[in-house]
């Protein structure tokens, strides 16, 4: 594991972008609950994930350093957003990171999402 990442250690990052992070890791939504539950305290595989990481000047709401993943969870506002998600997930994919997006809904079929997601970890962490 590469540890002092640009994305985790290096990078320069805004105060109000550190402030928004923190509040919204006081404020998670009930998916964003359901899904750390799993990922905490290095959960799945024995990665360590970060809430509301700040990556490129934007707030993903989980980053996994050792696997360059981010992991978004889109209600609904996404839905009208859809353009903006893409600029986001583009800037952030050309430093590297990848972006897997999973809606709200489907964290009600929470364990094929843990499934989901542990595939792409292990097939991120072989590259």
């Amino acid at each position: 594991m590469t540890h002092g990442s640009k994305v985790t250690r290096v990078q320069s990052v805004p105060a109000e972008n550190l402030s928004f992070a923190k509040r919204l890791r006081r404020n998670m939504t009930a998916t964003e609950r359901i899904l750390w539950k799993v990922l905490r305290r290095n959960g799945i595989d024995g990665l360590h994930f970060r809430r509301q990481q700040v990556i490129a000047g934007y707030v993903v709401d989980f980053y996994c350093d050792a696997a360059k993943l981010a992991i978004e969870l889109d209600g609904g506002v996404h839905q009208e957003q859809w353009k903006y998600d893409e600029e986001r997930d583009k800037a952030i994919s050309q430093i590297g990171v990848r972006v897997l997006r999973i809606s709200n809904e489907a964290m009600l079929e929470s364990e094929a999402v843990i499934d989901h997601i542990r595939k792409v970890l292990r097939s991120r962490r072989r590259t």
